[in-house]
C-alpha cells in the first residue's frame, strides 16, 4: 500500500527528473517516479500549482476558463478516487486471494510433509523388509547349505551301507562255503572213518576166524597127543603117524604165532586210525570254532547294519524336515498381491 502523504517539493524532483530525461510529467509518471506514492489527486494539484507557479503554459494553446478547469479537476478527483476504490477492491480481493492461495500452499506444504512422512515410514520399512530380505536369503543360504551336506551324508551313509551290504553278503558266502567245505569234510571224515572200521572189523573177524581155527586145531592135536599117550603102549606102530601128527600140531603153532603177529599189527593199526580220527575231530572243533567265529562276525555285521539302517532313516527324516522348512522359507519369501494403493486426490 501507498504510504498516506507526499511533499510538494518532492513532485517538483520527480516532474524536474521527468523533464530532465525527455518524459511528459503525467500524474501516472510522476507518481511511478515517486515510487508509487501518494494519491493521484494530490499529485494532480501539486502539478496544477507548479504549472500556476509557472505562469501557465506556453505555446499557442487555448486558455481554459476557471469552471472548466475545476469540473475536469473535480472529475479527476472523482475518476481518481473511483480508481482508488477500485484498486483497493480488486488489493482486497486479491490479499483474499493470495490468503486462499495461502492456505491452499500451507495444506499443500502440510500434505507434502505428511506424505513425505509417510515415504520416509515407507523407505524405512522397505529398507527394514531388504534388510529382513537379506537376512532370510542369508539363513535360506544356510540352510540349502546344509541340506546340501545332510544329502551328501545321506548318500555317503547310503555308500556305507551298500558296502557293508557287499561285506555281508561276502561274509555269508565265506560262511557258506565254510559250512560246505566242513560238511564236506566231515562226510568225507565220516566216510574214511566207517571205511577203516569195516577194514578194521573185517580185520579183526578176519583173525578172530583164524584164531578160532588156530584154537581148533589146537585142541583137536591136543586131543590127538593125549589120545596118541594113551594109546602108545598100544599104538606103537603108529608113532610114526603120531609124529606126524605132532609135526603138524607144532606147524600149527607157528602160524597160530604168525597170526598173533598179526593181530598185535593190526591193534597198532587200529591205534593209528583212533590217533587219526582224534586228529579229525580236533579239526573238526576247530572248524567248528571258526564258524563261530564266522557267525559272530555276522551277527556283528547284521548289527551294525541295522545301526546303519536306522541312521539312514534318521538321517533321511532330518532331510525332509530341512527340504520342508526351505519350501516354507521359500513360501514365506513369495511375494502375496496386497491391496491396491488409494489413488491421490
Amino acid at each position: 500500500m501507498a504510504r498516506g502523504g507526499i511533499y510538494k517539493s518532492e513532485v517538483i524532483r520527480a516532474r524536474t527528473t521527468l523533464l530532465s530525461q525527455g518524459i511528459y510529467p503525467s500524474i501516472d509518471a510522476v507518481r511511478q517516479e515517486l515510487g508509487n506514492t501518494g494519491s493521484k489527486a494530490t499529485i494532480h494539484r501539486f502539478l496544477k500549482e507548479i504549472e500556476e507557479e509557472e505562469g501557465g503554459k506556453t505555446g499557442g494553446k487555448v486558455a481554459i476558463s476557471e469552471a472548466l478547469q475545476d469540473l475536469v479537476a473535480r472529475l479527476a478527483e472523482r475518476l481518481i478516487q473511483e480508481g482508488e476504490g477500485r484498486i483497493a477492491e480488486l488489493v482486497a480481493k486479491h490479499a483474499e486471494e493470495l490468503d486462499k492461495l495461502q492456505q491452499a500452499l500451507n495444506k499443500a506444504q502440510a500434505h507434502s510433509t505428511a506424505v513425505e512422512n509417510e515415504l520416509l515410514e515407507a523407505t524405512s520399512e522397505v529398507v527394514a523388509e531388504q534388510k529382513n530380505h537379506e537376512r532370510t536369503a542369508e539363513r535360506l543360504r544356510h540352510e540349502s547349505l546344509a541340506l546340501a551336506q545332510v544329502r551328501q551324508q545321506v548318500t555317503d551313509l547310503e555308500e556305507r551301507l551298500a558296502e557293508q551290504e557287499t561285506h555281508r553278503q561276502s561274509l555269508e558266502e565265506k560262511h557258506t562255503h565254510a559250512r560246505e567245505a566242513l560238511e564236506h569234510f566231515r562226510t568225507a571224515a565220516k566216510e574214511q572213518r566207517e571205511q577203516d572200521l569195516r577194514q578194521h572189523e573185517q580185520q579183526v573177524q578176519y583173525l578172530q576166524g583164524e584164531i578160532k581155527a588156530l584154537k581148533g586145531s589146537l585142541t583137536q592135536a591136543q586131543l590127538e597127543a593125549a589120545n596118541s599117550n594113551k594109546e602108545n603102549a598100544r599104538l606103537v606102530g603108529e608113532v610114526a603117524r603120531a609124529e606126524r601128527s605132532l609135526h603138524d600140531a607144532n606147524a600149527g603153532l607157528r602160524e597160530l604165532q604168525g597170526a598173533k603177529s598179526e593181530l598185535i599189527s593190526a591193534q597198532q593199526q587200529v591205534e593209528r586210525l583212533g590217533r587219526q580220527v582224534v586228529e579229525l575231530q580236533a579239526q573238526v572243533g576247530r572248524q567248528e570254532e571258526q564258524n563261530k567265529s564266522l557267525e559272530t562276525a555276522l551277527v556283528t555285521e547284521r548289527a551294525q547294519t541295522q545301526e546303519l539302517k536306522i541312521e539312514l532313516s534318521a538321517v533321511k527324516a532330518a532331510a525332509e524336515a530341512q527340504s520342508q522348512l526351505t519350501e516354507k522359507i521359500q513360501a514365506w519369501l513369495t511375494p502375496k498381491p496386497g491391496p491396491s494403493a488409494p489413488a491421490a486426490t
